[in-house]
Protein backbone atom coordinates (compact mmCIF):
# COMPACT_ATOMS: atom_id res chain seq x y z
CA UNK A 1 0.00 0.00 0.00
CA UNK A 2 0.84 3.36 -1.23
CA UNK A 3 0.01 6.01 1.59
CA UNK A 4 -0.71 10.06 0.47
CA UNK A 5 0.10 11.58 3.50
CA UNK A 6 -0.68 15.24 2.18
CA UNK A 7 -3.43 17.55 0.90
CA UNK A 8 -3.42 16.25 -2.75
CA UNK A 9 -6.08 13.72 -3.16
CA UNK A 10 -4.70 11.10 -5.66
CA UNK A 11 -7.67 11.76 -7.71
CA UNK A 12 -6.30 14.78 -8.86
CA UNK A 13 -2.67 13.45 -9.77
CA UNK A 14 -1.36 13.27 -13.13
CA UNK A 15 -1.34 9.56 -14.69
CA UNK A 16 2.15 9.45 -14.41
CA UNK A 17 2.19 9.81 -10.63
CA UNK A 18 -0.43 7.45 -10.20
CA UNK A 19 1.62 4.86 -12.34
CA UNK A 20 4.76 6.26 -9.84
CA UNK A 21 2.55 5.12 -6.42
CA UNK A 22 0.74 2.37 -7.98
CA UNK A 23 4.40 0.10 -8.07
CA UNK A 24 3.82 0.09 -4.30
CA UNK A 25 0.50 -1.29 -4.37
CA UNK A 26 -3.05 0.69 -3.71
CA UNK A 27 -2.95 4.15 -2.92
CA UNK A 28 -4.81 4.97 0.17
CA UNK A 29 -5.18 9.36 0.82
CA UNK A 30 -5.07 10.31 4.38
CA UNK A 31 -4.93 13.79 4.54
CA UNK A 32 -2.51 15.43 6.17
CA UNK A 33 -3.60 17.55 9.14
CA UNK A 34 -4.14 21.11 10.03
CA UNK A 35 -1.47 22.30 11.85
CA UNK A 36 -2.01 25.90 13.99
CA UNK A 37 0.90 27.92 14.28
CA UNK A 38 0.06 28.21 17.94
CA UNK A 39 1.26 25.06 18.45
CA UNK A 40 4.01 23.96 21.14
CA UNK A 41 6.44 21.70 19.88
CA UNK A 42 5.85 19.16 22.30
CA UNK A 43 1.98 19.91 20.73
CA UNK A 44 3.20 18.85 17.32
CA UNK A 45 5.22 15.95 18.47
CA UNK A 46 2.23 14.83 20.26
CA UNK A 47 0.33 14.95 17.03
CA UNK A 48 2.95 13.69 14.81
CA UNK A 49 3.38 10.57 17.13
CA UNK A 50 -0.20 9.53 16.53
CA UNK A 51 -0.33 10.28 12.99
CA UNK A 52 2.90 8.26 12.85
CA UNK A 53 1.34 5.20 14.96
CA UNK A 54 -1.93 5.69 12.33
CA UNK A 55 -0.01 5.39 9.57
CA UNK A 56 2.16 2.55 10.56
CA UNK A 57 -0.96 0.23 11.87
CA UNK A 58 -1.88 0.09 7.67
CA UNK A 59 1.87 -1.54 7.48
CA UNK A 60 2.44 0.60 4.37
CA UNK A 61 5.06 -0.19 1.66
CA UNK A 62 5.73 3.39 1.18
CA UNK A 63 4.16 6.89 2.64
CA UNK A 64 4.41 10.37 0.80
CA UNK A 65 4.79 12.68 3.66
CA UNK A 66 4.45 16.51 2.48
CA UNK A 67 2.50 19.00 4.55
CA UNK A 68 4.00 21.83 7.45
CA UNK A 69 7.64 21.00 7.55
CA UNK A 70 8.11 20.37 11.66
CA UNK A 71 5.22 17.67 11.46
CA UNK A 72 6.47 16.29 8.25
CA UNK A 73 10.09 16.25 9.71
CA UNK A 74 8.78 14.20 12.42
CA UNK A 75 6.56 11.96 10.99
CA UNK A 76 9.31 11.01 8.68
CA UNK A 77 11.42 10.14 11.16
CA UNK A 78 9.26 7.85 13.15
CA UNK A 79 8.28 6.11 9.88
CA UNK A 80 11.56 5.68 8.83
CA UNK A 81 12.48 4.44 12.34
CA UNK A 82 10.37 1.58 12.13
CA UNK A 83 11.98 0.43 8.28
CA UNK A 84 9.23 2.63 6.02
CA UNK A 85 10.28 4.12 3.01
CA UNK A 86 8.99 7.65 2.78
CA UNK A 87 8.83 9.93 -0.10
CA UNK A 88 8.59 13.76 -1.48
CA UNK A 89 6.73 14.27 -4.78
CA UNK A 90 9.14 15.96 -7.41
CA UNK A 91 7.55 18.30 -9.87
CA UNK A 92 8.75 20.80 -12.40
CA UNK A 93 7.02 24.30 -12.35
CA UNK A 94 6.68 25.48 -15.55
CA UNK A 95 5.06 29.47 -14.57
CA UNK A 96 4.32 31.87 -16.58
CA UNK A 97 3.33 35.83 -15.69
CA UNK A 98 1.67 39.03 -16.98
CA UNK A 99 1.27 42.09 -16.35
CA UNK A 100 -2.22 43.99 -17.19
CA UNK A 101 -3.23 47.10 -18.32
CA UNK A 102 -3.56 48.04 -14.02
CA UNK A 103 -0.15 47.13 -13.51
CA UNK A 104 -1.38 43.63 -11.66
CA UNK A 105 0.70 40.77 -12.30
CA UNK A 106 -1.09 37.91 -12.78
CA UNK A 107 0.77 34.32 -12.38
CA UNK A 108 -0.13 31.01 -13.52
CA UNK A 109 2.03 27.84 -12.37
CA UNK A 110 1.64 24.23 -13.74
CA UNK A 111 3.35 21.77 -11.67
CA UNK A 112 4.66 18.52 -13.52
CA UNK A 113 5.49 15.22 -11.71
CA UNK A 114 8.97 14.32 -12.56
CA UNK A 115 9.73 11.41 -9.47
CA UNK A 116 9.36 10.52 -6.00
CA UNK A 117 12.30 10.74 -3.94
CA UNK A 118 12.69 9.19 -1.23
CA UNK A 119 14.14 11.61 2.05
CA UNK A 120 17.49 11.17 3.21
Amino acid sequence: MFVNFTNHPSGSWSAAQRRAAQVYGEILDLPFPDVPPTLSAAEVAALADEWAARILALRPACVLCQGEMTLTTRVVRLLQSRGVPVVAACSARCAASRTDADGCTHRQAEFRFVQFREYP
